[in-house]
């Protein structure tokens, strides 16, 4: 079992900055891939990124390619989202997964976190 906890959402304005933070508690961190998704109102869960065991490939949805970060610490089970110039059309509820098998952008990871409101104004 893993447990996944996001923190560093928030409300910002178009053109500003933030890093999301996922910390795992329970089974081996550093076996898992990494992934982020993201869900706005009314419309489908989404991937984001995702990020290899050892962190040497990642991964991105066009949407968000050249301006998002991902980046994990395994000495601290930590996996994070470095967002720049963020978008009106970023705003959503952003989650953290954990994935054993797969790198891609399945919809269906092993473990779910609850997410973090991420809100960008215009």
């Amino acid at each position: 079992q893993v447990q996944l906890k996001e923190s560093g959402g928030g409300l910002v304005q178009a053109g500003d900055t933030l890093r999301l933070s996922c910390v795992a508690s329970g089974r081996t961190f550093s076996m898992y891939y990494m992934k982020w998704f993201r869900q706005a109102p009314g419309k489908e869960r989404e991937f984001v990124s995702s990020i290899t065991w050892s962190g040497s490939s990642t991964l991105y949805a066009d949407s968000v390619k050249g301006r998002f970060t991902i980046s994990r610490d395994n000495a601290k089970n930590t996996v994070y989202l470095q967002m720049n110039n963020l978008k009106p059309e970023d705003t959503a509820v952003y989650y953290c997964a954990a994935d054993y098998r797969r790198f891609g952008a399945n919809l269906t990871p092993d473990y779910w976190g609850q997410g973090t409101q991420v809100t960008v104004s215009s």
